[in-house]
């Protein structure tokens, strides 16, 4: 059973993982759409914002499929 509850677990980081990336994305294409001579400054925040995202949905995947063993 706790292996359904870790699987449950890692597709729900997942799925906030895509969630935020995507609302990070879609904040920056608006901001350099307002704003296109800032794009440079707009996309490097981007990057390093979905990079943080992505490792905190790494790190809960791997406590989620760790935990499976316990």
């Amino acid at each position: 059973m706790t292996g359904t509850f870790a699987a449950i677990g890692a597709g729900l980081a997942v799925i906030g993982a895509g969630l935020g990336i995507g609302m990070v994305g879609g904040r920056a294409m608006e901001a350099i759409a307002r704003q296109p001579e800032a794009t440079g400054k707009i996309q490097t925040a981007m990057i390093i914002a979905a990079a943080l995202i992505e490792g905190v949905a790494l790190f809960a995947v791997v406590v989620a499929l760790l935990s499976n063993n316990a």
